[in-house]
């Protein structure tokens, strides 16, 4: 099981779209969220969470992912013990650089000094928080950074030896806001991105942003505002050499996430901190969410698992098609039914989906309706 997720929880606000599980600090309580971590990892009892008792070989690390929250938060001596403790842990190959570290960062907590702490931890690839070149737009989100300080993060990322950064946008934003989706494109493209993630704006429940939704201060955006900047991002990353690899995910160079995309070939994962969770082909399990109980459980020598649940195997199955859409490696024609359901020769005919090979794979349009597809695939199998 080579691939690891942390979860950092702690943030300095909520933005207004988050319903993630975080814990809202004034100080970051560093030295406690380390050596809670690493009691996770001794409670474990395997240090290697791929090898099974006997087992002397090990499997070692692929990825190590910390994400929140806000990991940028953490002061630098704190990111470099748990990034070098966990790969020593859990058997990370003597040549490091061949790990895919990555570590979330807003762009207000990236300084020269940070990032050369954080390349000489380890670290070999960064996801920023960008969400908008707007200045209005990131006031409205609650975030903490200007559009300034993205620039600004990403030369000093580079100037410290990480080369492979990635930047998040948000897009289908409320109507009144006025945002340019077209030019916080341009803008991104600007600073030469390896890697952006684009997700669209939804509506969780308890959040500012539902809030503001119940008693008409916004109106969420409808789903052609939502196709129509989607689609423009397609076009015009490919144009700039990006390739969508997955529905909200593009790179160049092959720069894909190794870390998130074993979560979408279906590979198991181990999962430590607040609210994280883990696979292992068969059943997932998660922590307690709120930051205080999980501290007390370890430090009290208990389990921070908070629950368990084993997937059917039409669970399991279900997830494979979905997951399988969802990246340009599509779903291979031989998983389809014979014959296959009606539903996807109509998805071939409207530019859907179509085949590559011995593969069905969506295509942009598709994956706006990714939805409907599997749906329409395993509603066929439940007939068959």
């Amino acid at each position: 099981m080579p691939h690891l997720y942390l979860h950092v929880p702690f943030c300095v606000r909520r933005c207004s779209y988050c319903d993630f599980s975080i814990a809202v600090r004034k100080r970051i309580p560093a030295r406690e969220y380390v050596e809670a971590v690493l009691g996770e990892v001794a409670l474990l009892g395997l240090t290697d969470p791929g090898r099974e008792p006997g087992d002397t070989e090990g499997h070692g690390l692929d990825t190590l992912y910390l994400g929140g929250g806000t990991p940028s938060l953490l002061p630098p001596d704190a990111l470099a013990t748990l990034v070098t403790s966990l790969l020593d842990a859990f058997g990370a190959t003597p040549l490091r650089d061949a790990v895919e570290v990555t570590a979330e960062a807003n762009p207000e907590d990236v300084t020269p000094a940070h990032a050369t702490a954080w390349r000489r931890a380890g670290v070999n690839r960064v996801s920023l928080g960008a969400q908008s070149f707007d200045d209005n737009v990131l006031t409205w989100m609650h975030r903490s950074h200007d559009a300034a300080r993205i620039g600004a993060a990403v030369h000093a990322l580079r100037g410290a030896g990480i080369e492979n950064v990635s930047l998040d946008l948000i897009f289908a934003l409320p109507a009144e806001l006025q945002r340019n989706w077209e030019r916080d494109l341009e803008l991104a493209l600007s600073l030469d991105p390896d890697h952006l993630s684009l997700y669209g704006l939804t509506v969780e429940e308890r959040t500012p942003l539902a809030r503001w939704i119940s008693r008409g201060a916004v109106v969420p955006p409808d789903d052609d505002r939502y196709a129509e900047e989607y689609l423009l991002a397609h076009v015009r990353l490919a144009a700039s050499g990006y390739r969508f690899y997955e529905v909200s995910n593009a790179c160049r160079d092959e720069r894909r996430s190794r870390h998130n995309s074993a979560y979408w070939s279906g590979r198991p994962y181990l999962g430590l901190g607040p609210a994280a969770h883990s696979y292992d082909g068969r059943a997932r399990r998660w922590n307690v969410a709120a930051w205080p109980a999980y501290a007390r459980a370890v430090a009290a020598g208990r389990s921070p698992v908070e629950s368990r649940e084993v997937l059917t195997p039409e669970q399991r199955e279900l997830e494979r098609v979905y997951l399988a859409l969802r990246t340009d490696a599509g779903l291979p024609v031989t998983a389809l039914h014979r014959p296959p359901p009606p539903s996807t020769a109509r998805w071939l005919e409207q530019g859907w989906a179509e085949l590559r090979g011995e593969r069905l794979v969506c295509t942009p349009q598709g994956w706006l309706r990714l939805d409907s597809l599997v749906r329409d695939l395993t509603e066929a199998a439940v007939v068959a």
